[in-house]
């Protein structure tokens, strides 16, 4: 969806097998909204503060997030609800992270050649249009700085659509739950049914829609 030349050329005259990407994902366990990937290759030297997104507060998150984006050269895929009911989630995911390589690519004017993603599982044979040599990393974000830096774009960009869409949807708590299936949000959508960014092909969304029939 997005991409990201760093305003300096900070990879020439590296080698290209010096390019490597790390890629990860957020948003898998929501019951709305996209799917995010993020890939980023760092800048040397690396932006301070990064760290597992899950380990950051918000506001070192935010922080962490501009400066790579600032800096670094990075690619966002964006999966929406409709292909994630159509795909299924796993499929979706595969697919953002494809989509962010790509735009990763096109940000840095050549190919990387390796990417390094967040898990025990790569687009790599899963996905037509992936063309990197793979390597899944499990816990990832927190051993590879240019994973975790993949994670804060990913989370930082996700969240912002989710509170842009609940601007229009304010029943469900989404400014602050975006999107996942906390108290809140399993209550509204008893009350209300679920809307058109809801994943139906996920179990709650989809008995919420019986109930509201």
């Amino acid at each position: 969806m997005l991409s990201g030349t760093p305003s300096h050329d900070f990879c020439a005259g590296w080698p290209a097998e010096a390019l490597v990407a790390g890629v990860d994902e957020v948003g898998r366990g929501p019951l709305a909204g996209p799917v995010v990937a993020a890939a980023v290759v760092l800048c040397k030297p690396r932006p301070a503060g990064i760290d597992d997104s899950k380990k950051l507060t918000g506001n070192q998150r935010a922080v962490a997030d501009e400066r790579i984006r600032r800096r670094c050269a990075y690619g966002i895929g964006v999966v929406e609800v409709e292909d994630i009911d159509r795909l299924n989630i796993f499929g979706a995911t595969m697919l953002a992270m494809t989509l962010a390589m790509h735009r990763l690519c096109e940000a840095l004017g050549i190919d990387c050649t390796e990417a390094l993603v967040d898990g025990n599982l790569t687009p790599h044979g899963r996905v037509a249009d992936w063309r990197w040599k793979a390597r899944p990393i499990v816990g990832g974000d927190a051993r590879e700085p240019a994973i975790a830096a993949a994670s804060i774009v990913a989370k930082e960009h996700r969240d912002r659509i989710m509170r842009e869409y609940a601007k229009a949807h304010p029943h469900y708590g989404w400014h602050t739950n975006v999107g996942y299936s906390t108290p809140d949000h399993l209550k509204a959508l008893r009350e209300h049914g679920p809307c058109p960014l809801h994943r139906r092909s996920f179990a709650p969304v989809a008995q919420a829609d019986l109930f509201a029939a």
